[in-house]
């Protein structure tokens, strides 16, 4: 009997692998947020554009991000001493108020700067519910489940702006800013619901009465320093993300533009790269367990770096499309894995500190990526910056490899397992466990099923998505 076919009621001590009704309500619900997202980002930037011009849209995309990148460094711990239903419940309540208003105030006022700080706050409930939402999925799936569930998290995530981008374009096309906002205030209220409905029964935080927090803001890099598995799987999340960010952001128009093929190429590729990432996600939602993790981890991870320097050497927008749908096939099963394992190793007490750090990863490495091969390529050029970026996106599968060698964390080092979070997934034989002062390794077995608080006999369990990443 597979996972979908539990029995409405399981016998007691036995649980199932995965909840899907509260995995799909969640990823419905990060897919219309992230939705939402990308409607807001289009209306907001077209309309600063209007107001001001490139100075303007500049101002506007620095108030969101810089606030939302400096927001993760305490969001991780405030998850993880509040627990994420306190903290989703109250960041996205929030932003359904905050984009409220500031419809309201749109509506009554053409000013920019109302914009700028509806901007800025929107970072930071951002930055602050991120780590907390990305801590759920492991606590309905577990084992081998969690991978497909992470793919199927990470198919709505590609899909949201294919989605999101063109109706943010009509509603401001055919509309105002305010009417746009509104819609997103609406999808953050059925967002918030279905928050409502998946974290409810989830344990609470681990708050120390008298808790310094500044201090446990330096808590993600100490995890990282602790646990090798988390700080190789970090290095190449980071490496990947280094190597994408540039080609995509600012050398593929670069290129298209020198050999004369026409903006239309630019969306051409970009179309065929997400092509290539949803039939990923479509086949890691339905095989992610079936497919070694030496494969989805490693093996795609090379075809990346290959993909990427394959790009810069095509001479015709079709051949550089295929090889983009061909990186994108390979990225759509390589970023649930590495979440997915990522996830696994992290102690269930700090989960929401390591994944702040994973998200910092992305959304702090692309600006990054911008600079340092921007200049770079002021130097050398734009196609051999390109293949410089190839070989940094190589690096990653060899940093991959070394988190598989990593001893697998030990039930004491994950701190034990709660009612709503599954045990992790036993390692593949190709990962080397080695005993460690820190961690034991256990013997190789069949996943145990385990009971969730919220099984289908809880009348709770009535109910995103991808991601992130990258972002």
């Amino acid at each position: 009997m597979t996972s979908t076919e539990l029995p409405k009621t399981a016998p007691d001590g036995v649980q199932a692998a995965v909840q899907w009704r509260k995995v799909i309500t969640l990823t419905a619900s990060q897919g219309l947020s992230l939705t939402a997202d990308y409607v807001l980002l289009v209306a907001l930037a077209w309309t600063a554009v209007q107001l001001g011009g490139v100075g303007a849209i500049t101002t506007l995309m620095l108030a969101g991000t810089i606030p939302r990148a400096l927001t993760l460094v305490f969001s991780g711990p405030i998850a993880d001493s509040l627990g994420a239903r306190f903290v989703l419940l109250r960041t996205t309540s929030a932003r359904a108020v905050l984009l409220a208003a500031g419809a309201v105030v749109v509506f009554t006022t053409p000013w920019f700067w109302p914009l700028v700080v509806v901007a800025a706050i929107e970072g930071v409930l951002l930055g602050i519910g991120s780590p907390a939402a990305g801590t759920l999925m492991p606590r309905l799936a577990q084992g081998e489940q969690l991978a497909r569930a992470n793919s199927l998290s990470s198919l709505v995530t590609r899909l949201a702006p294919i989605i999101g981008t063109p109706i943010g374009a009509w509603l401001i096309a055919t509309g105002e800013l305010w009417e746009a906002m509104a819609v997103v205030a609406a999808a953050c209220g059925v967002s918030f619901a279905a928050m409502w409905v998946v974290t409810r029964g989830m344990a609470g935080g681990d708050r120390t009465p008298g808790e310094n927090m500044l201090r446990r803001s330096g808590d993600g890099i100490r995890l990282l320093r602790t646990y090798g598995r988390l700080r190789w799987l970090f290095i190449c999340a980071f490496l990947l993300d280094m190597a994408f960010g540039w080609p995509i952001e600012v050398a593929l128009p670069l290129i298209v533009d020198g050999r004369g093929w026409g903006v239309g190429s630019v969306a051409v590729v970009v179309v065929a790269f997400s092509c290539g990432a949803i039939a990923a996600g479509v086949t890691g939602a339905l095989l992610a367990h079936r497919i070694p993790l030496m494969v989805r981890l490693v093996v795609t991870g090379v075809g990346i770096g290959l993909g990427i320097l394959a790009m810069a050497a095509m001479n015709s927008v079709f051949t550089l499309a295929a090889v983009g749908a061909l990186v994108g096939l390979m990225a759509g099963l390589n970023g649930p894995a590495i979440v997915t394992v990522y996830q696994q190793a992290s102690p269930r007490a700090r989960m929401g500190t390591a994944m702040s750090m994973l998200t910092l990863a992305g959304i702090g490495t692309v600006p990054v990526s911008i600079v340092v091969f921007g200049a770079l390529s002021a130097v050398i050029g734009v196609t051999a910056t390109w293949f410089v970026c190839g070989f940094v996106a190589l690096a990653a599968p060899v940093a991959a490899l070394r988190a598989l060698r990593q001893p697998p964390p030990g039930p004491e080092s994950l701190g034990g397992t709660d009612t709503a979070a599954p045990s992790p997934e036993p390692e593949p034989a190709t990962a080397e466990a080695q005993p460690t002062p820190d961690s034991q390794p256990t013997p190789e077995a069949q996943p145990v099923p385990v009971a969730f608080e919220g099984s289908d006999r809880d009348p709770a369990d009535q109910v995103l998505v991808t991601a992130s990443r990258t972002a």
